[in-house]
């Protein structure tokens, strides 16, 4: 098993594109469906795996290219440390107040070691100065907790 390490920063409404984040259903609308769904089904489908924004499901971060993947851990501990460092390099441009608290990133990276060792997946949003967001998440690869068939993207 080992973990990981994906970041997205850019601009919130880029982000809010949910079906770009979400991978496209098996299945292609019916035929005599309306054309724009069939396009838009298209496009999904073509861009889901290519695309650099973070997936609605943090396991599906593993049918993107590996290209994505800004590093890799063996141990939870060192791959929570890398999500600390993320924050703390960000913290100053964090939205709210409450999320620039290190006390409580702190615990958020304690506990990512935890959920880490577990086997579970780790994602953190933030908004930054309007109108941006911060994405981080670490991924439990070989196998994944969530979705043990999703293959590791780098092997």
């Amino acid at each position: 098993m080992h973990h990981h390490g994906y970041l997205w920063t850019g601009p919130k409404e880029r982000f809010d594109n949910e079906a770009l984040r979400r991978p496209p259903h098996p299945e292609p609308p019916p035929a005599g469906s309306r054309p724009e769904l069939i396009q838009r089904h298209r496009e999904v489908a073509a861009e889901f795996r290519t695309v650099d924004l973070p997936p609605l499901e943090t396991a599906f971060w593993l049918l993107k290219p590996g290209s994505l993947i800004c590093d890799t851990w063996d141990e939870a501990e060192e791959a929570a440390a890398w999500i600390g460092t993320r924050l703390a390099a960000y913290v100053h441009r964090f939205a709210a107040e409450r999320d620039r608290d290190t006390t409580r990133l702190a615990r958020l990276v304690d506990s990512a070691a935890e959920r880490l060792g577990s086997g579970s997946d780790v994602s953190f949003g933030f908004y930054l100065e309007r109108p941006s967001y911060l994405h981080v998440a670490l991924v439990t690869c070989s196998p994944n907790r969530s979705h043990p068939e999703l293959a590791c993207p780098v092997q």
